[in-house]
């Protein structure tokens, strides 16, 4: 009962922000902790950067203690082609809140320029040092709106469903050196540009992202891997993901971060028979976050050699 009320308030309270500005506001894609360990999801440069073509399923939020709170799906793939200068994918994920319902199809193509680097390394790491990725994605969004189910009579906003088809236009770029990346890309620079419904407002997500390979010969076998994830959003105050993680031989691996004014965050992860990578993540909600805590995993699977050492 207690966990009914919380689910209906929170759709009282998303229905009313939408009444408020008399627009229906698109969800965006999310900030997740695990952007790590797939960040071809939101940015199209990755495409082709691991050694070996990758599979990933993820979620988030379908443990969550209330029903309501955001729940995030992807699934997605992509590999290398033309001896390695280039790199493709697709993927499909599914974002949900209260009543919103947000599904996206995308395709990627990523060209890559390689410089050649002489810094150390651990050899068991396993990925391409030295490149210069530029990346592209086109797809559809599929946007759903039941805002009948919220029981608002007497307001013509909440009269009837919102169902929209909306293209979508993505770039990415990512230089990934031994010891550092940096990436920085937007899954949907046009916005609601292409929409024609306009009751319908999305705005441009942006990413930018920066993380560092600590790595001593003493100490072959582990990394220290510090990172960060920033999501701007118009309308929307600057997010940022503060993490790091420490990684033994890719057999396992365990990190903590903390997300702006949200939660903190905890990831632990398993190395399965060379081929699988299983990461498993916690945020656990500070007192300034309605939605409470949420459970996630992703599932990765590398072909060929995978994630076995060099």
């Amino acid at each position: 009962m207690i966990f009914r009320k919380k689910a209906t308030t929170l759709i009282i309270i998303i229905g009313l922000a939408c009444s408020m500005f008399n627009t229906i506001f698109a969800q965006q894609t999310p900030l997740f902790s695990e952007y790590n360990y797939n960040p071809f999801i939101i940015n199209a440069a990755y495409a082709g950067m691991t050694s070996n073509t990758e599979f990933s399923i993820s979620n988030s939020g379908y443990f969550n203690q209330f029903e309501g709170s955001p729940k995030s799906f992807a699934l997605s793939g992509h590999g290398s082609i033309n001896e390695k200068k280039a790199g493709i994918g697709a993927g499909i994920s599914r974002d949900e809140i209260g009543v919103t319902t947000s599904t996206r199809f995308f395709a990627t193509y990523a060209y890559k320029i390689y410089f050649d680097f002489d810094s150390n390394r651990p050899y068991w790491q396993n990925y391409h040092p030295g490149v210069l990725s530029f990346g592209a994605s086109v797809g559809l969004q599929q946007y759903q709106d039941n805002l009948t189910e919220l029981g608002i009579i007497d307001d013509e906003v909440f009269a009837q469903n919102i169902n929209s088809t909306i293209p979508t236009i993505g770039f990415g770029f990512l230089f990934n050196h031994n010891t550092f990346y940096v990436g920085i890309s937007s899954p949907n620079v046009v916005g609601d540009a292409l929409v024609a419904d306009k009751s319908i407002n999305i705005t441009n997500t942006y990413y930018g992202y920066l993380g560092y390979r600590i790595y001593n010969n003493r100490f072959q076998d582990l990394m220290i891997k510090p990172n960060v994830l920033l999501k701007y959003e118009n309308g929307a105050p600057l997010q940022a993901d503060i993490n790091v993680a420490v990684s033994f031989k890719n057999q396992f691996e365990l990190g903590a971060g903390y997300r702006t004014s949200n939660s903190y965050n905890f990831i632990a992860g398993l190395y399965l028979f060379n081929n699988f990578r299983l990461i498993y993540n916690y945020n656990l909600a500070t007192n300034n976050s309605p939605l409470g805590n949420a459970h996630g995993f992703i599932l990765s699977c590398q072909l060929g050699e995978g994630f076995s050492n060099n």
